[in-house]
C-alpha cells in the first residue's frame, strides 16, 4: 500500500478515535462544536505521531512530481522534434 494511502487512512482514524472520543463527553455543547474540536485535536495529534508516516508520504510525491516533470520534459522535447530525448533542455534549465 502506498504511503500516501497509509497516512490518509492513519489521519482518518485518528480524527475517528478523536470524534468518538468527543462525541461520548457529557458536555452541553452542540455536535457540530464537537466535530470541529476533533478536527483541530485530531490534526495536532497527527503532527506529532504520525511524522515519520508523513515523511514517507511526503517522499513519494516528490519523486511521482520528478517522474510528471521528467515525462513531461521528454514529451515537450519529442513534439518539437528533439532527437535526444530532451537530455538538452535538462542539461539547459
Amino acid at each position: 500500500m502506498s504511503p500516501i494511502v497509509k497516512y490518509s487512512l492513519a489521519r482518518l482514524g485518528l480524527f475517528v478515535i478523536v470524534a468518538a472520543v468527543a462525541l461520548t463527553v457529557p458536555v452541553d455543547v452542540s455536535v457540530a462544536l464537537k466535530l470541529m474540536v476533533a478536527v483541530l485535536v485530531s490534526a495536532v495529534l497527527a503532527f506529532f505521531l504520525l511524522k515519520g508516516m508523513r515523511e514517507q508520504a511526503s517522499v513519494q510525491a516528490v519523486g511521482v512530481a520528478q517522474q510528471r516533470t521528467e515525462k513531461r520534459e521528454r514529451l515537450r522535447a519529442a513534439l518539437n522534434g528533439d532527437d535526444d530525448g530532451g537530455e538538452s533542455a535538462t542539461k539547459t534549465g
